[in-house]
């Protein structure tokens, strides 16, 4: 295992004055999303040489092995077939070294969470106006594979799946897509402050650039919710 300190003496002390000593100790989220966070970056950004670690950090944090192997799953989607690919063979190493068989990770195929037809309608609408008719095919496999399939996997909780997909997108620069996401990761339960600590926290491992492009997006969403409630 590399040292950092040795490699890179100030680097080292920004992980262990900043990283590991502030921002993975804020209570806004627990450890536990952290890891989500920070692995989905990982995959989104094929960073292979830090997901043995954090792929470990994510189960000492409580993610179960069943849950990181649906998070790859769900990322091969959003963020490519052949990150998910290079993940899995990396967790599949993982696993090995912790004694982490298949009895532990999901079946292919499950019963799946129930659907709230109202929102999935909405949802259907708005994507078939936008990129329908002529993508129809993308708009198929938009409805039948992830949202009446994938996002209704029960191995991983919805608003789990919302956190490793907004951090996808985020360290993608999807930044259109982010809307959608984070909106549907506050649906899915995550609030205002969560989600503005999500943002801080993807500072550090998607780039600050890439933080700070996400906080227009993230307060248009906060402030069109509230508008809403009241």
């Amino acid at each position: 295992m590399y040292d950092l300190k040795t490699m890179n003496p100030a680097m080292g002390r920004y992980e262990h004055d900043v990283l590991e000593s502030d921002l993975w100790k804020r209570p806004q989220l627990s450890a536990r999303d952290r890891s989500i966070l920070t692995v989905s970056v990982l995959i989104a950004r094929n960073q292979s040489f830090e997901m043995t670690n954090h792929f470990g950090l994510a189960l000492e944090n409580g993610v179960t092995p069943a849950e990181l192997s649906e998070i790859i799953t769900h990322l091969s989607f959003y963020s490519g077939w052949a990150n998910g690919t290079l993940a899995a063979s990396i967790a599949s190493q993982v696993f090995a070294e912790r004694g982490i068989g298949l009895d532990q990770l999901p079946a292919p195929t499950v019963e799946f969470l129930p659907i709230d037809e109202d929102i999935e309608a909405n949802r259907a609408a708005i994507v078939d106006q936008t990129v329908g008719p002529t993508f129809q095919p993308l708009v198929d496999f938009t409805t039948n594979v992830l949202f009446r399939d994938l996002w209704l996997r029960p191995g991983l909780a919805p608003r789990d799946r919302s956190l490793a997909t907004v951090a996808a997108l985020v360290a993608a620069s999807h930044f259109p897509q982010v809307s959608f996401h984070l909106n549907k990761a506050m649906e899915n339960g995550m609030t205002e402050t969560e989600a503005a600590e999500a943002i801080t926290h993807l500072a550090f491992y998607a780039g600050w650039p890439n933080a700070m492009s996400s906080v227009a997006v993230a307060k248009a969403v906060f402030e069109k919710r509230r508008t809403t409630v009241s």
